[in-house]
């Protein structure tokens, strides 16, 4: 395992297996059957991963997930994130893994981010600006940035390669991606995992203003709920103490860090800079604070 000055888990390997298959910020290891996946505490911002971590990103990341996987109770991907049951090989390496990681089913993944929007906020309000769509889809004037829409949107994008920027698709894309079958069910998942989540969050006090899921197809051809779910990465979180129409308000999110390489003049191009400490120290308690606000309990 390698970790950085601040502890933080950046890079992650078991002795006697294979080098994992490393996203922006999961590790993810073949066991066969199955796979292990581990969610470091490195950060990525504008697709380029910084060379800094965040102290207990990855635990945040992993058990809002599993968090969330409980609460909507739709068939997923998850086999057991206790640590003390992984198979004999992991063993050696439990106390690294504990928090941050999980023994997932092999899935077939669509190829389609699926992402809901309740809010008009991001991409979605810099491209409303210019034609008063969004994803091509036609939306009535008098929206405001960070308005509520008068109904959640489902705005697919095509999955990149790391390092590539996923391009927003829209609805007739999608079906030639994968079928009309198949996307009636992927904007009926989406926008149904949606509302649910972001009614039982505002009555946490937080606004979810947008988020992405994924989804497999499980062996029966069903849709199986997989990868990362409702966390501050894939997420927008605002509270709704600080929430006004107008303007992105203060976020339990990544924002906090894409705002501070904005404030640099960052290009967006790889490598990335390293954060300083207070930055650092300030996405910690961002991340720990949307964990704990949403979930009800205390960062293991």
């Amino acid at each position: 395992m390698k970790y950085d000055r601040n502890h933080a888990l950046l890079e992650t390997s078991v002795p006697g297996l294979p080098p994992p298959k490393s996203g922006k910020v999961r590790d993810v290891f073949d066991l066969g059957d199955k796979l292990l996946m581990v969610v470091t505490d490195r950060i990525s911002a504008f697709d380029v991963i910084l060379p800094s971590g965040v102290p207990d990103k990855g635990k945040v990341l992993n058990q809002l997930s599993l968090f969330w996987l409980e609460f909507f109770g739709m068939k997923n991907h998850l086999i057991t994130a206790d640590v003390d049951r992984y198979p004999a090989e992991l063993q050696c390496v439990k106390e690294d893994l504990r928090g941050r990681s999980m023994l997932v089913k092999k899935v077939n993944m669509v190829p389609v981010e699926c992402i809901a929007r309740g809010y008009l906020t991001g991409s979605g309000w810099k491209e409303y600006q210019k034609s008063g769509t969004v994803n091509g889809q036609k939306l009535r004037e008098g929206y405001q940035n960070a308005s509520k829409l008068d109904e959640v949107l489902f705005t697919p994008t095509t999955k990149a390669e790391i390092g590539d920027h996923d391009e927003a698709i829209d609805y007739a894309q999608t079906e030639q991606l994968v079928g009309a079958e198949m996307a009636k069910a992927l904007k009926d998942a989406t926008t149904g995992l949606y509302k649910k989540a972001a009614d039982y969050a505002l009555r946490h006090g937080i606004i979810i203003a947008d988020t992405k899921f994924e989804f497999g197809k499980d062996d029966d051809g069903s849709l199986i709920l997989a990868d990362e779910v409702l966390t501050p990465d894939s997420s927008r979180f605002w509270p709704q103490e600080s929430y006004a129409v107008g303007a992105n308000p203060p976020s339990l999110d990544k924002q906090f860090v894409r705002d501070w390489l904005d404030s640099i003049d960052f290009n967006h191009q790889p490598p990335g800079p390293e954060l300083p400490d207070d930055v650092i120290a300030r996405t910690r308690a961002i991340y720990v604070k949307a964990y704990e606000e949403l979930s009800g309990k205390k960062l293991v």
